[in-house]
């Protein structure tokens, strides 16, 4: 076991050296935006700014910059590179012509917390082993048991003590609670950063769900295209691990533009679907019709997908349809549709992540003008 741990880390270090170099960029470093100054007892912090990382291809070939935001618990190095020293997105989008944008949530990573925000506290390995590395070994829901894809050798794959999980983990950093805090914060601060940097693609995960459609809510004229990988979701409550009430403006924590005008989300009408959509799937909780619409995200090109074995293959259809019920150009799509298999819920660092990204790319492609 100890011969496979030396030489497993030898490969690593090998691995991370040649994945170090980016591609050939005209420009790259990183910018702060957002924030304000708050008084606190030993004098002033600032708070809620946002430190964005940038990369930007010697020849732009792609309308519009990819503004990239991470979920619960995570950081920008998501999108950097993989545990295992793989290639990342960002690089991947740089290669395809776009500029990258590549941010640690307010609070989180390099982004201080100016620590009166809200309730900071972090995954323990037991919840990343059970929902996003080894959930084959779970079966906390069905789909669970068709996940092949986290990366690693030998038969502690996605576990404590393999090197890639004990790479991923410590990645981890705090996660901010409740959400409604994370979603004030980044519709600011995603604002700031579309305010500087002009029109763009959001590209969110997980946690980060909500922050495209309040950031798009926000500055409706600068988001043009989301790409959606497992947004934090369903609509109106939780599923799977849980049945409680959440997301109370139907995707969102907190108020979006709705025609006819909402002031009170008690105003949303809702009602359960009489049937699921197919087996092991949850009925969708929607609007009640006629539904009203998000007007700022009308005629937006958003693509929501999910992977085969993730948890969110339970439920991501239920936000695609609630999208597409008030007025959103939502296309959905389960990549064990478009012949990738396999995957959990982190997609940007499993052993097909580029796959993942091909995908986007030829989406993005076809809907991004």
């Amino acid at each position: 076991m100890l011969t496979r741990r030396i030489a497993l880390g030898i490969l690593f270090a090998a691995t991370l050296a040649g994945c170090a170099a980016t591609p050939p960029a005209v420009k790259q470093g990183y910018l702060f935006v957002g924030g304000r100054y708050i008084d606190v007892k030993e004098g002033q912090l600032m708070a809620g700014q946002m430190y964005v990382e940038y990369r930007i291809p010697a020849n732009v070939t792609k309308p519009y910059p990819i503004v990239m935001i991470h979920g619960a618990a995570q950081t920008g190095t998501n999108f950097t590179g993989t545990p295992d020293g793989r290639k990342g997105w960002a690089d991947y989008f740089v290669e395809q012509g776009y500029a990258v944008y590549v941010v640690d949530q307010p609070a989180r990573g390099r982004s201080a917390d100016a620590g009166n925000v809200g309730q900071l506290n972090r995954f323990t390995a037991n919840i990343l082993e059970q929902r996003f590395t080894a959930t084959a070994r779970f079966k906390l829901w069905p789909q669970a048991a068709l996940h092949t894809q986290f990366p690693g050798e030998g038969p502690d794959v996605g576990l404590r003590g393999n090197p890639v999980f004990d790479q991923f983990y410590a990645s981890q950093v705090q996660l901010l609670r409740p959400n409604s805090v994370s979603e004030q914060l980044m519709r600011d601060a995603g604002a700031a950063l579309l305010d500087k940097i002009g029109p763009a693609i959001i590209l969110t995960h997980s946690q980060s769900g909500p922050f495209g459609w309040v950031i798009a809510d926000a500055r409706p004229k600068l988001v043009k295209g989301i790409i959606a990988a497992e947004p934090s979701g369903p609509p109106f409550r939780e599923a799977v691990f849980g049945s409680a009430a959440a997301r109370s403006w139907g995707v969102t924590e907190t108020p979006m533009t709705y025609s006819p005008a909402v002031s009170d989300p008690a105003q949303i009408s809702r009602v359960e679907e009489a049937a699921a959509d197919g087996p092991n799937l949850v009925k969708c909780m929607l609007q009640a019709e006629p539904a009203r619409k998000l007007i700022n995200l009308e005629n937006l090109p958003v693509l929501v997908f999910a992977a085969e074995a993730s948890y969110h293959a339970v439920y991501d259809h239920c936000t695609a349809k609630y999208l597409r019920q008030a007025g959103v150009k939502a296309d959905y799509v389960r990549l064990e549709d478009v012949g990738i298999k396999g995957n959990g819920h982190m997609v940007m660092i499993e052993k097909n992540s580029l796959d993942i990204a091909a995908m986007i790319a030829g989406w993005l492609n076809k809907n991004i003008r």
